[in-house]
């Protein structure tokens, strides 16, 4: 299926892209696109790879001219970039809405003009129930891509759109795991907003492997989210500050600008429709039209009291178990071999 074709990755110089791009170059694709506006690692990328099928494109998904540019003779797109800071998305939020949601939207046009077969747009737990800029700008990119996922089921077009949702992925750029091993490496106090505020565990291999499954199972529309075990932070900082043998005390700061004691993967509404799939759920979209003159007589059934998916209700992992899933990780095992 991989044969011949094209792919092409916006934002991938950051850690879901550099992750899914070595899961896919040695597929049979006939050309791998990169897309993003970082012209630095863009030209790291390609000294480090030193691969002839990627391809390397300049640009911003808020210039739709530069998208078009990446998306002519596109088979497969993996839309990952995003502004995904939640500070600087609360102080910025319309630079938030530029890039999550029109950049989301040029990405989606042009893979419909261009005729690309299957689209996967990434999202966040923080868009299910957003409280700050960068959920709500995410939750909007969501409702961009269902909403043109709905609108090709009523044309019959080729290009099937569908999204993923996953929550805090372990060690990526900008997360706390790099920003506590600094801390331990510059013998400084580890900060934590709220001990009992819980966050779902997720590697990069779980991320790429939620994309390629809805890459694979996807209809236009759909939603896919990966179940995911949990820790609290208190957790997770007393499993690096063992497994690193830090004697640095675990310093309480409170809360940042929009954050959540919990993380929701799947709203209760969600869960009504949800249809589990192993280790997976999927969420179709509501395929309905304007034409709600039917419903103020027939309605709907009433939304069953399943309850959401979240952080707080998942399976929630001790010390010794989230010790173990950060071993898994190349970033701790880094540091425990230069202890």
């Amino acid at each position: 299926m991989f044969k011949g074709k094209t792919l092409l990755i916006t934002g991938v110089t950051g850690s879901f892209g550099n992750a899914v791009l070595e899961r896919v170059i040695d597929f049979e694709f006939n050309e791998i696109r990169i897309f993003s506006r970082d012209e630095k690692k863009q030209d790291d990328m390609r000294h480090r790879l030193k691969n002839d099928k990627v391809k390397f494109y300049i640009g911003d998904v808020r210039d739709r001219q530069s998208v078009d540019t990446a998306m002519k003779g596109v088979h497969y797109v993996f839309h990952a970039a995003a502004l995904k800071q939640v500070p600087s998305c609360e102080f910025f939020p319309m630079e938030a809405i530029k890039t999550n949601c029109l950049g989301t939207n040029n990405v989606l046009e042009s893979a419909i003009v261009y005729g690309a077969e299957r689209v996967v747009v990434l999202s966040t737990d923080k868009a299910a129930y957003p409280i700050n800029a960068m959920g709500i700008s995410k939750a909007m990119m969501e409702k961009i891509a269902t909403a043109k996922g709905r609108s090709l089921i009523l044309s019959n077009s080729k290009t099937i759109i569908c999204c993923t949702r996953y929550g805090n992925v372990m060690a990526s750029r900008g997360s706390v795991i790099p920003l506590w091993l600094d801390q331990i490496n510059h013998k400084k106090a580890i900060t934590i907003t709220d001990p009992e505020m819980t966050r779902f565990m997720m590697t990069l291999e779980d991320a790429v492997d939620l994309v390629l499954f809805a890459w694979e199972n996807g209809e236009n529309g759909d939603l896919f989210v990966q179940k995911a075990p949990s820790c609290t932070l208190n957790v997770l900082a007393e499993s690096i500050r063992d497994l690193l043998k830090a004697q640095i005390e675990i310093q309480v700061i409170g809360t940042r600008h929009g954050e959540k004691v919990y993380e929701t993967l799947v709203t209760e509404e969600e869960m009504s429709k949800a249809i589990e799939m192993d280790n997976y759920y999927r969420i179709p979209c509501d395929a309905r039209d304007l034409n709600y003159q039917q419903y103020f007589t027939i309605g709907e059934n009433k939304i069953e009291d399943i309850g959401p998916y979240h952080s707080h209700n998942t399976n929630r992992l001790d010390k010794e178990e989230m010790k173990s899933l950060l071993l898994k990780l190349p970033l701790i095992k880094n540091a425990i071999k230069s202890l």
